[in-house]
This record gives structure tokens, sequence and C-alpha cells, in this order.
């Protein structure tokens, strides 16, 4: 879409036509619908950004939850738009470090905007592209949101007046989605002169930690058990080297270098079974998971964590011991079908098996539900049968 048509949307025959798709979700197909609207008179290329950004909308209500029925989308920009309750977050914690003034720069559609202003920062966004920054203008106002946005390079901006400057680059070149820092855009060099001094950049949550510069604090963050991103918090709101935060019903819990030991004991499993959310994985802090549950390690290089009690922690998912079973395939399926067992699940870490697979080689055809794990201990191949705790 371009800048022309889209503001078209915004007039009122584009808000009649996008009034009159919405009444029609699930009677009509997009061409049925499309066909009929055209029918009706109304432009061919209006009706179509009418109906694109409807299945963009239907597309974005999993990410973006009630904002995405009245925001402006396109495709790229939705993949990288962050997720409300993370930007919430992230928000929240600036409002606690005492931040007012904040500037977003690629700011995209919106998405971070929304949840700074949300937050009570004066936010101001920056975008290259025309389209998405009149998005992000039209997704403020119709949320009733303040916050103001223009048309520039964020390379080019003076942002020493603001408390923050955020950014979040374009992972994408001319060939797809890219994986090399270097081709982001803005570059690395401009993101981590701005952590070298007020910066928070979001960056992908696969990041090494080798590339996180000295004295930024990295934070990964998952929500509902999904990693979802990586954080870069610059040096002067930097709290600690590493940072695992956890958002699921329980709230937000965080987990910190601090709080993980170097070393954990490694020893035999116990009573309990405890896999670490992928945020505290990433982050390298399965040893506070020990640590919080008075638990050690199975396997030194290994992230699974074991205990001889249950101790419950948002950081990682509890499993009860039930009984060790055969590792050998053969004799694992004589286990398994023993025990009346149709619907499995494997989990597994550090041994090359490929669970789909394995499922389907065992033809288990029993009446029971249950769960293997299967894992290494001590350099040795082993199976669990564990039993999952809500």
């Amino acid at each position: 879409m371009e800048v022309s048509p889209f503001e078209r949307l915004l007039s009122p025959e584009g808000q009649q036509i996008l009034h009159e798709v919405a009444a029609a979700e699930g009677s009509l197909d997009d061409l049925a619908l499309g066909t009929r609207l055209r029918q009706a008179g109304h432009p061919v290329d209006l009706v179509a950004a009418a109906t694109g950004q409807a299945a963009l909308r239907r597309r974005a209500r999993v990410k973006l939850g009630a904002d995405a029925a009245a925001m402006w989308l396109t495709p790229d920009a939705l993949e990288q738009a962050t997720r409300p309750a993370v930007a919430v977050h992230r928000g929240a914690r600036l409002q606690a470090d005492g931040v007012r003034t904040v500037v977003d720069l690629g700011c995209g559609i919106g998405a971070d905007l929304i949840a700074l202003a949300r937050a009570e920062l004066a936010a101001h966004g920056v975008e290259r592209d025309p389209l998405r920054a009149a998005m992000a203008r039209a997704n403020l106002a119709a949320l009733g949101l303040p916050g103001t946005v223009e048309v520039a390079d964020a390379t080019e901006v003076d942002v020493s007046a603001y408390d923050v400057a955020f950014v979040d680059p374009a992972r994408r070149d001319g060939r797809g989605r890219t994986f090399d820092p270097d081709a982001f855009s803005p570059p690395w060099t401009f993101v981590s002169g701005l952590l070298d001094d007020h910066g928070v950049a979001k960056v992908l949550p696969g990041i090494s930690h080798d590339l996180v510069p000295d004295g930024v604090e990295a934070e990964w963050v998952s929500e509902r058990g999904s990693l979802v991103e990586a954080c870069l918090w610059g040096r002067r709101f930097a709290g600690t080297r590493r940072r695992a935060t956890v958002l699921g019903t329980h709230g937000v819990a965080t987990l910190t270098d601090g709080d993980a030991p170097a070393d954990a004991e490694v020893r035999e499993p116990g009573a309990w079974w405890y896999e670490p959310d992928d945020a505290v994985i990433r982050a390298g802090l399965v040893t506070g998971v020990a640590a919080l549950t008075g638990g050690w390690l199975v396997d030194p290089h290994i992230a699974y964590v074991s205990s001889a009690a249950h101790v419950p922690t948002p950081y990682a998912r509890a499993f009860r011991v039930v009984d060790e079973l055969p590792y050998r395939e053969k004799q694992l399926r004589a286990a398994l079908r023993a025990r009346d067992v149709g619907t499995l699940t494997v989990k597994k870490r550090g041994v090359s098996v490929v669970p789909e697979a394995l499922i389907r080689r065992l033809r288990l055809t029993g009446s029971q539900t249950a769960t293997v794990v299967l894992t290494r201990v001590a350099g040795e191949g082993r199976a669990f049968l564990v039993e999952p705790v809500a």
C-alpha cells in the first residue's frame, strides 16, 4: 500500500468500506466481499486496501489483542511489532527509572509508542517509511493517545533532548530476514553508540552474549512461556549484566545474574524435574532455578534442574518423576505399551532425538496420556516418565 490509498482509507468513504468489511466478517470470504463492494461502486484500489487491512487486523488479534481492531498495519510492520505485554513491561520499567521523554527511532506502526503513551511518557516517533509513519500517527489517534511522529532517518536525529533513545532496528534486507547485526537498519554501530549512554534497544532473542557491550544489561523476555525478545539497556539504565523476565498470569517475575550462582551441584535426578523458561536459559541463569528450588543440575551441560521437593517457581515448569524408563527405543516402546499409553509428549534436551519422529515409530495405541523426558545424565542418555504440574 502507498500513502495515498492509506489516506483515502481514513476518509468517510474509506471508513464506510471498512465498516462494511467488518460487518461482513464470517459471512463472506474476501473475494466475494470485494466483488460486492466493487459492484456497489466503490473504487477498486480502495476496496483492495480495505479488505487487506481487515485481513491484517484478523491476523493481528493474537499478537496485539483488542487494539488490533482499530490499528493500521502492514505485514512486515506487524511481524516486527512488539507484543503489548512486553511493551507495557518496558514502559513501566522506564517510568520506574524516572524517565519522562522518549524518542522511538524507527517506530514502525507505533506499537511501542502506544505502550509508552499509556505509561504516561512523552513519546516522539521517528520513521523513515512515510506509510508506516502515517500509520503510527493514525494508530495513536485511533486509540486516543498522545504522541508525535516525524518522517526522518533515525541516524540523523538529535536525541540529546530525550531521557531515552529507544531503537528497534529493522531486521530485513533485500533478501528477507537477516540475523547479521551489521545488516540491521539502523546498523549495529549506531545502536551500540546509543547504548553507551541513554539508549535502549529491542533485539533478537538469539543475540550472542558476546555482542552485548560492556556495561550494558541484556534482558531476555518471555510471554506465556514463549521467548519473544531481548532488550538491551544502555549504561545509564543497566541494573545487572543479564536478566530473565517472565510475563504470565502471575504478573512480572525477573531473575538476574545476582540470583544465579556461578556453579551448581551435579548429581542424579531426584523426585522432581524442572524445565527452565527459555528466557532463563538464554540469559544463562539456569543455576538460579537450582538455587530457588534447592535443586541441582542433572548434567553440567544440560538446562534441566532436579530437586527432592516441589518448589513452585515462575522461572521453570515442574514435573513429578514417576519412574525411569528404558532409553533404548524397543524397550521404551514395550514399557509404554505396558502402561497403556496412546498419547505421548516427548521432551528432550542434549540428545539427538526428533520427538515427532520417535512418537510415530513407537506406534502407541493405548488409552492413557504420558510425558517422557529424554536427556543426558552425567553424559549418558536416560529416559524418565514424568507428570506435569499445573
